[in-house]
């Protein structure tokens, strides 16, 4: 049920970049947003009622309320045309807690690959952290990218290949996706910062979903 709920965040995640890049209405955005905000919240639910007492897989659900809290938060704040310093210094909060889940999952899941998605996961929301809750503008069109890339960077294509079977070789898919992160947003770092989408939202977007161990 968590990788159905991941292959959603990604959609979530490439909607809230293109909200950022000024290709999406904000309030169509919002809708997108509180339904996947209620699944993140439904999810880990589930995942924690059927988790028999074990603390590994109640631990790995309890992240996915970060991001659950997080779309719903965004969802009404665009709606209701909020100011979003309270969704930027939420985000902070994430993107701290993001660090010790990456911990989590290095040293005691032994999930490699997740240990880096959740380190992606640390770098988006602290964007999302300096856009929204320190107003620092210019970064706008590098999140609403960074935003985009990583809803199929960490939530469609991790997904498809655990709901197909073709999750393999972690430590190899550890190091693909650490190398690529790095080099792909460090290189749209120069490429963004003097570009401005034409229309910008206000409020923000954003992830999120924990693979359990099973």
């Amino acid at each position: 049920m968590g990788n159905v709920g991941l292959l959603f965040v990604g959609a979530v995640l490439f909607i809230n970049g293109m909200l950022l890049l000024g290709k999406v209405d904000a309030k169509s955005g919002a809708v997108f947003n509180l339904f996947i905000g209620a699944l993140q919240v439904l999810t880990p639910t589930y995942l924690i009622f059927t988790a028999d007492g074990d603390p590994d897989k109640i631990l790995a659900a309890s992240g996915i309320y970060l991001f659950g809290f997080t779309y719903l938060y965004v969802g009404i704040g665009l709606l209701a045309d909020l100011d979003s310093t309270g969704v930027g210094y939420y985000s902070l909060f994430v993107a701290v807690a993001a660090l010790g889940y990456a911990y989590v999952n290095f040293r005691l899941f032994k999930d490699q690959p997740f240990g880096v998605i959740w380190l992606y996961w640390a770098f988006l929301w602290f964007l999302f952290f300096l856009l929204l809750g320190l107003k620092m503008d210019g970064l706008r069109t590098y999140t609403g990218w960074v935003t985009a890339i990583q809803g199929w960077v960490t939530g469609v294509i991790p997904a498809g290949m655990l709901l197909s079977g073709y999750w393999k070789h972690p430590t190899e898919i550890a190091i693909a996706l650490a190398v690529f992160g790095v080099v792909v947003f460090a290189g749209l770092w120069p490429r963004t910062r003097s570009r401005q989408p034409a229309r910008a939202a206000r409020g923000a977007p954003p992830a999120g979903s924990v693979h359990a161990p099973t």
